[in-house]
């Protein structure tokens, strides 16, 4: 049986696009598949769904790559100043967020910005769409949590904060969420908005994942990855996955098979195997790979075809018909991610369509020996 397409892709201060096939097998291997100098400044984030990969600069714009056709796409220029988060609602819609201090809201299919949102009064750090697609939350450096209504396309609740929260998720499930403060994560309950608990760690947090709807898994300015439940607050498990601090975390599953990737400052892309029945125990490294990069974000793109699934704060339960349901919402809801009157979302948009296949390793090596000679 031929192994399910899967592509990890990292972003670097060097303004490339890394790009790694990975093939699961017996026995895992991660390759160089293509490299691309995406942006004229070091890249901030990185977003997939199963078709795109988008990623966003310090150069202030986004850029969209074909992964069915391993081609660049094009940029979205909406934003004025770094791109700080980038989030995918399914194949329809995705998410920006900027220093700008605002939220635009794009359609995929012709890569339009449907509204574009003030959201806060300093930079955007962090968004996350709730799985239903009808709420989503952003924290800013105005020391605020914000809630948005999709339906309405409007602020539904605003929450101060003490300090600037700088990420913020939803649960697989929907049913809580949590804000990262430097080295703190709350715990929230959907039904109340209050904190039901909190996780302290000795460094700073730079990347969290829901492995579960009450597992975490949280890395930061060291080398260890921790486990930690939701419920008890609790450390389940930690082990040291790299040299140097941990930029990002990916997490999805994968005929049963929940599977990590980690990417850190030493440079390496690690795959981990993790088994949830013996959460106490270290995750065992399928694959591991030498970027010979400054990573700073990372994400996994998955065929649609395979059969493999995207745990990314998503459910991991949801069936078709579940995605089906949703993608419903949207389409009877059509004001919720679109407002006619916001001439703001058009004014500004320039959207740049000029295609270019990605580059091997290998071609990228034939140019620079051509132009040499």
């Amino acid at each position: 049986m031929a192994a399910a397409a899967m592509e990890v892709v990292a972003g670097c201060y060097e303004q490339v696009l890394l790009g790694f096939a990975a093939l699961p097998a017996e026995s895992w291997t991660v390759v160089p598949d293509f490299t691309h100098h995406a942006h004229t400044a070091s890249l901030s984030a990185v977003a997939v769904n199963n078709r795109y990969v988008v990623t966003g600069s310090r150069d202030e714009t986004i850029q969209i790559y074909d992964m069915k056709k391993k081609i660049e796409h094009g940029a979205l220029l909406q934003h004025n100043g770094t791109i700080t988060c980038l989030e995918f609602y399914g194949t329809s819609h995705l998410l920006s967020g900027a220093e700008d201090g605002l939220i635009c809201i794009w359609n995929t299919k012709r890569w339009e910005c449907l509204k574009s949102i003030k959201a806060h009064k300093g930079h955007v750090t962090s968004l996350s769409i709730h799985p239903s697609g009808k709420l989503a939350l952003s924290v800013g450096t105005d020391k605020t949590l914000r809630t948005w209504n999709l339906v309405e396309g409007r602020p539904a609740f605003i929450k101060n904060l003490k300090q600037n929260a700088h990420i913020i998720k939803w649960s697989p499930d929907g049913e809580r969420y949590v804000t990262v403060i430097s080295n703190k994560v709350d715990v929230y309950r959907l039904d109340t908005a209050s904190i039901t608990g909190t996780i302290t760690t000795e460094k700073r947090i730079s990347s969290l994942r829901f492995i579960t709807d009450s597992i975490l898994a949280i890395a930061g300015d060291d080398e260890t990855v921790r486990f930690y439940s939701c419920n008890s607050q609790k450390c389940l498990c930690e082990f040291k996955a790299h040299e140097n601090r941990i930029k990002d975390i990916y997490s999805f599953e994968r005929e049963g098979q929940h599977v990590i990737v980690t990417a850190s400052s030493d440079g390496y892309i690690k795959v981990w195997n993790l088994d949830l029945n013996k959460i106490k125990d270290a995750p065992s490294l399928l694959c591991e790979v030498n970027t010979k990069a400054r990573l700073t974000c990372l994400a996994v793109w998955l065929d649609q075809g395979s059969e493999m699934k995207e745990n990314c704060d998503k459910t991991a339960t949801s069936s078709q018909a579940n995605e089906d349901e949703k993608s419903s919402i949207v389409k009877k809801k059509k004001v919720c991610w679109t407002d006619k009157s916001d001439k703001t979302a058009k004014t500004g948009r320039k959207i740049t369509t000029k295609k270019r296949k990605l580059e091997t390793p290998l071609q990228k090596k034939k140019k620079k020996h051509n132009s040499s000679e």
